[in-house]
């Protein structure tokens, strides 16, 4: 799996958590990896799967769902192949399966959707609850 996606787990209302996507295999390489948009989406049990967090290839800009704006941080260490998804002040909300998913091909307009991405993780669990 050329994605893997690990830091999920129980935290209560008002905690923090990071998630971290890191990449590896023959489609991500530490020279290649910079090239690549990343992006977090969430999927709560019975619904669909939302985009969350991007940051974009070369310069890095990122962009946020409202949801998760001015809480949520997300960062690239191209170096290590790594996004990081920073949580800060979950919500009961929060809660859901995070998926990371990366692509070389995404354009601005179709950043937050989940078929502009090819390369997904296997998901990580975040469970906000008291």
């Amino acid at each position: 799996v050329p994605l893997q996606a690990s830091g999920g787990g129980l935290v209560q209302p008002g905690g923090s958590l990071r998630l971290s996507c890191a990449a590896s295999g023959r489609t991500f390489t530490v020279r290649t990896f910079s090239g690549y948009t990343v992006a977090w989406f969430r999927q709560a049990p019975g619904k669909v799967r939302d985009f969350v967090a991007a940051i974009f290839r070369s310069g890095g800009k990122t962009y946020y769902a409202d949801s998760v704006k001015g809480r949520f941080s997300i960062s690239r260490d191209n170096a290590k192949s790594t996004v990081y998804l920073q949580m800060n002040s979950l919500k009961p909300e929060d809660t859901a399966v995070y998926y990371c998913a990366a692509d070389a091909g995404v354009i601005l307009s179709a950043l937050r959707s989940r078929q502009t991405y090819g390369n997904w993780g296997q998901g990580t669990l975040v469970t906000v609850s008291s």
